[in-house]
């Protein structure tokens, strides 16, 4: 009992922390690649404003040619055509943008796939609150680790009474430390985020390097 109240005491940090991440593009679970998500609601706007301005933000500056061009095909398409020439507007306009993450594109997703916690991110950004995000977050992360720390504590009591119960506790125990490792990884960005953010920082300090060289 004292183990999970001292979770409780830090849950509600780790998950604002957890929350930040949610806002940073994932290549596992992102949700750019839905219709229903900000690149296509932007894209949208751009089209019947017939402004690309909103668009821009999404995609890098060296990828700005290619989208105006393909923003133009689109804009330019009438009747029956308008709405197949939008749509492959929006699959090339989210592609380019997963692919300036680094991510792969598998197509659009239709509306509705986003994950709850993604989804509750946009609208603490569009309400000015993350009260009900992180507590959906925190919800969760309680409900997670005592739910594998129980099985873990459980099977403890017996580890050593068989080899049997014994292994059983070695599989509770893995599944019970690798949970909140990858929770206290991702709360402090030493997770998939920060690995990638080091990445691209070791590879622009080597560019950085090579240019000097020259």
């Amino acid at each position: 009992m004292k183990t999970i109240h001292i979770l409780k005491i830090t849950l509600a940090g780790i998950a604002a922390a957890v929350t930040v991440t949610f806002a940073i593009p994932h290549h596992a679970a992102a949700h750019c690649d839905t219709l229903d998500g900000p690149v296509i609601q932007d894209a949208r706007k751009a089209l019947d404003a017939k402004d690309i301005a909103p668009i821009l933000k999404w995609v890098k500056v060296k990828d700005e040619k290619a989208v105006k061009a393909a923003f133009q095909k689109a804009l330019a398409a009438k009747g029956a055509n308008a709405e197949a020439a939008h749509n492959k507007f929006f699959a090339n306009l989210v592609k380019i943008h997963r692919a300036g993450e680094g991510a792969p594109f598998t197509g659009l997703k239709p509306a509705g796939m986003v994950e709850p916690a993604v989804a509750e991110a946009d609208k603490a950004l569009a309400n000015g609150s993350a009260d009900a995000l992180v507590k959906l977050v925190t919800d969760d992360i309680t409900s997670g680790i005592k739910k594998r720390y129980e099985r873990a504590a459980a099977a403890y009591k017996h580890k050593d009474e068989s080899v049997a119960q014994g292994r059983e506790f070695v599989e509770a125990y893995v599944e019970f430390t690798h949970y909140v490792e990858k929770l206290h990884m991702d709360a402090t960005g030493k997770g998939a985020h920060g690995e990638h953010k080091e990445q691209v920082k070791q590879h622009s300090g080597h560019a950085g390097h090579g240019a000097d060289k020259h």
